[in-house]
């Protein structure tokens, strides 16, 4: 068995990818639907798809966070409660649930970051209310699942659809 050669990419397509990246993207695709392979800027290839996945991650771990701080605000601030949250709360669920539809293999990262966006979710909706720390549990209040259900909406019976 021989041994796997180094992968080079086409210098001019290299070239490319640093002076017009929308050119670049073009071109590349055209190189792979044309199955012109050897053509093809592999290295900044594959580093353009591992971005792409740390991107899908950003915005679970974003609309988690946005969701996780406005499930708070509604339980601790009955008394300010709105529609525009309520939206909210809708909004990124419904974000989060697009997000699984398309990529499945997003939800045991979902799993894998919960605890941790509760926990920077806290301390900013402290910061963002005014409200002591304290004042939110140091332990995640609700469940994953909770969190996602559409018809959930703490201490309230208000339904969402």
């Amino acid at each position: 068995m021989t041994a796997p050669q180094p992968i080079h990419s086409p210098p001019e397509s290299a070239a490319l990818y640093d002076s017009d990246y929308l050119r670049w993207l073009a071109e590349t695709a055209e190189l792979l639907r044309s199955g012109r392979l050897n053509q093809i800027d592999v290295l900044n290839l594959a580093e353009e798809l591992d971005d792409m996945g740390r991107s899908e991650k950003r915005a679970v771990e974003s609309n988690l966070e946005v969701l996780l701080r406005h499930l708070l605000k509604y339980q601790y601030q009955g008394d300010r409660r709105s529609n525009s949250w309520r939206f909210t709360i809708l909004e990124h669920r419904d974000r989060i649930a697009k997000a699984f539809r398309d990529s499945p293999s997003l939800r045991p990262y979902f799993a894998s970051i919960y605890a941790d966006c509760y926990t920077l979710a806290r301390k900013k909706t402290a910061v963002e209310t005014g409200l002591s720390l304290e004042t939110f549990p140091e332990w995640v209040p609700f469940t994953p699942e909770t969190a996602l259900d559409t018809e959930f909406l703490p201490d309230n019976d208000i339904n969402l659809s």
